[in-house]
């Protein structure tokens, strides 16, 4: 992949990740407070707690860190799936974000 190409899909993920946040907040009561600064997105929970997700321009990788762990993603096959075999990106970001906010979250491409 070259280095434009990772940043289209890359950026199409974060944009993803940004309207599901809206999305959330406009059907549920999780009150996300989803923040992006160049190639980060932090999204805050009631709690205090935060996931947030990073580009990684040079290893054409997105990072996720949240209470579970970090965890880095490659685009393989139309996908982001981890770098560990431990599946998919919007996946894990609903799992971590649903157990973060307390009730069931979903995030999609």
């Amino acid at each position: 992949m070259t280095d434009l190409e990772f940043m289209d899909r890359a950026e199409q993920l974060l944009l993803a990740v940004e309207q599901a946040c809206d999305r959330i907040n406009d059907e549920t009561d999780a009150d996300l407070d989803s923040q992006r600064s160049g190639g980060m997105v932090s999204i805050a929970f009631r709690n205090r707690s935060q996931i947030v997700i990073n580009l990684q321009r040079p290893l054409h990788e997105v990072w996720m860190a949240a209470q579970s762990g970090g965890y880095h993603y490659r685009f393989d096959d139309g996908c982001w799936m981890d770098t560990k075999g431990a599946g998919e990106f919007f996946a894990a970001l609903s799992r971590d974000a649903s157990a973060q906010a307390g009730q069931a979250l979903t995030f999609s491409a």
